[in-house]
């Protein structure tokens, strides 16, 4: 755990150790540590090094207190990284600086293979500084949604997250549950019919898109740095971004099988989550299946919602809804 502030795991070992036995010789942590005398005795040398543990002129052991000794590390941490991010800034603008003149092979990178793609696709949202842009098709080359553990990560430093999803995508295993977690986590989803090909964007600075498989049958991907390609694919981007419709998956839990009750006169909580997740464009197949009706009963609802509408078609009913506010979250 502590191997983030930089110690080895035998000064963790140690150092926990002599929280609950301080006044200890190297000698007496022998047992509880269970390693090696010359190991111990390293550790106890960088944990007085780093000013976690203090050692008395009798050669006794003591752990500084966890608030106060790791607070301090993990501030000078903090300050580091502060420190690197402004040196990436500088780096970064260096580069561009470099790059301007430079030639075509110095702008696109060809990237092939499976494990290569999923590397460099980490890398793009790991080197983001402000947003990533993404269309998300299947099937998933790299790795699925669920498996991007960059994700979460640059969140967490500020990092704005934007997809638009294909969308037969929602009918992929575990695609909706994902969205659903990514919605909670800030992230922007937009679905749209048909998207022209897969892509990320980070920044303005770097961009993946798929190429045709190889003659091996590898896949392959290209790497855009900063140039008017990858410009004319931020201008793409925006403009499938601003037809696309927003994904809200907000309150569509499991509900109970039923049926249309006589006299109702507006749209039940049920009724709302069905439209919410059919105008987010899920197929019936799939709203059922999350809604935890059978495809009769939710067709039952969506009859029972055109009589009330006063409408024939389905897409009439999504315009009805839309205007007296059917869709909105409850």
């Amino acid at each position: 755990m502590l191997d983030v502030l930089g110690l080895e795991p035998d000064d963790e070992v140690v150092y926990r150790a002599l929280l609950g036995r301080p006044d200890s010789t190297a000698t007496q942590l022998a047992d509880p540590v269970d390693l090696p005398r010359a190991h111990t005795d390293k550790a106890l040398s960088r944990l007085v090094g780093w000013g976690l543990v203090t050692r008395s002129a009798d050669e006794r052991y003591t752990a500084a207190p966890p608030a106060m000794a790791l607070g301090a590390l993990i501030s000078q941490r903090r300050d580091g990284l502060r420190t690197a991010e402004r040196a990436l800034v500088t780096l970064a603008e260096e580069h561009r600086a470099a790059m301007t003149g430079t030639s075509i092979s110095d702008l696109i990178e060809v990237i092939t293979g499976a494990d290569a793609i999923r590397h460099r696709f980490l890398q793009v949202q790991q080197a983001a500084r402000t947003q990533v842009r993404s269309f998300i098709t299947a099937p998933f080359v790299a790795l699925p949604p669920d498996e991007n553990t960059a994700e979460p990560v640059a969140i967490d430093r500020g990092v704005h997250f934007r997809a638009v999803l294909d969308r037969d995508v929602l009918a992929e295993p575990g695609i909706i549950d994902d969205a659903i977690d990514s919605l909670r986590n800030g992230v922007e989803l937009r679905v749209a019919d048909r998207l022209p090909m897969k892509l990320v964007l980070a920044d303005a600075d770097l961009g993946l898109v798929p190429l045709a498989v190889t003659p091996a049958g590898e896949p392959g991907a290209a790497l855009l740095h900063r140039s008017g390609l990858l410009d004319a694919l931020d201008a793409l981007f925006e403009t499938v971004w601003n037809n696309a419709h927003p994904l809200d998956l907000s309150d569509t839990g499991g509900e109970t099988d039923r049926i249309v009750e006589a006299g109702e006169t507006g749209p039940t909580d049920l009724d709302r989550k069905i439209l919410a997740l059919l105008l987010a464009g899920l197929t019936d197949l799939t709203a059922a299946t999350r809604l935890g009706l059978s495809p009769r009963t939710l067709h039952r609802r969506l009859r029972h919602l055109m009589d009330l509408a006063g409408v024939r078609t389905r897409m009439q009913l999504g315009a009805h809804a839309v205007r007296n506010g059917w869709t909105q979250p409850l």
